[in-house]
């Protein structure tokens, strides 16, 4: 059974898509209207897309309930440009919204179309299993989707979206674009926070214990290939990515969790992501799951005041895969 929250990533996030599409020719986007109504951002498939656009479509992601920005660090000084993520309301933001946990596939050959769906509408649909364990769900008149996609969702996709969320496809909103893009780069770079609080749901640690974090990695250079793309993107989190969490309950439990956490601790760890791609034929499930977590992790028990470090960034690996 799921609790109701009085926060709407929904309504939350309508504002930000409302902006997109007023900025959306200085931001390089395309708009249009599909064929059942629906709203149609490109922002990097046949559009130009960019760098800013990333960063507001990440915080869309989130549910308007994190700040995303990109700043300067020297965590690795060859590559100093940091997307940073901060959230009060982490589960939510993260997992509940941002999570791209939604398998969404419509065809066959070479028209088949394939997508991990992202983003607020996941919480209004609730069709994964890990809203289970997840005691949030979201009502609302309007939804919005974020597709890792280089082209448009189908009507049948729009249709299972629309469908599961109750809401007419002329609500809906679809924003899409390749993960070799500018925008598609940074919003699953914006994904480092993300993936430290799926990494602590996968240990079996409390997700109501986690009232608070924030996380940065450094923004990957583009590639035209995909596989090039995305491993970058990975490793940004994997070899680089830094994550706090300030969690409830027993010092012993923050500590634990911090042990546990970083990708170091990953049978896989060591190798660029493409690199291990290919090594598994492309099977994405044939990889230690573990692998899929920030390098540095610092995690304090607010009880007790005290912080738990563990993991290390990696400036090698990150040269090998960015270079």
């Amino acid at each position: 059974m799921s609790e109701q929250i009085p926060v709407s990533v929904n309504l939350r996030a309508r504002e930000l898509v409302a902006r997109l599409i007023d900025d959306a020719a200085h931001l390089g986007l395309v708009v249009s209207k599909g064929a059942l109504g629906e709203t149609l951002i490109d922002a990097g498939s046949n559009a130009p897309g960019g760098i800013e656009a990333g960063l507001r479509i990440a915080r869309i992601c989130l549910g308007d309930l994190a700040e995303v920005s990109l700043l300067p660090s020297q965590s690795v000084a060859r590559w100093p440009w940091t997307i940073t993520v901060r959230s009060s309301m982490p589960v939510i933001a993260c997992l509940a919204s941002q999570y791209a946990g939604w398998r969404l596939a419509h065809g066959e050959g070479r028209n088949a179309f394939f997508a991990l769906g992202s983003g607020p509408a996941r919480a209004v649909a609730r069709v994964e299993k890990l809203f289970e364990d997840l005691a949030y769900a979201d009502r609302a008149d309007y939804s919005v989707m974020v597709l890792e996609s280089g082209k448009a969702p189908p009507s049948a996709v729009v249709k299972e979206v629309a469908d599961a969320c109750g809401i007419d496809p002329e609500r809906l909103s679809f924003i899409f674009m390749p993960t070799q893009s500018r925008a598609g780069g940074v919003q699953v770079v914006a994904r480092v926070l993300e993936v430290a609080l799926h990494k602590a749901h996968e240990l079996g640690f409390p997700l109501e214990h986690i009232v608070d974090g924030m996380g940065a990695a450094p923004l990957p250079p583009p590639h035209p290939d995909f596989v090039k793309a995305m491993g970058r993107t990975n490793d940004a989190i994997i070899y680089a990515g830094a994550v706090h969490l300030f969690v409830r309950g027993s010092a012993d439990a923050a500590r634990s969790l911090a042990e546990r956490m970083p990708s170091r601790a990953s049978r896989d760890y060591g190798h660029p992501f493409a690199e291990i791609f290919k090594r598994v034929g492309g099977d994405f499930y044939a990889i230690d799951p573990m692998l899929f977590s920030p390098a540095s992790v610092i995690v304090t028990a607010l009880e007790t005041g005290e912080s738990f470090h563990a993991g290390a960034i990696d400036p090698a690996l990150l040269d090998a895969s960015f270079n």
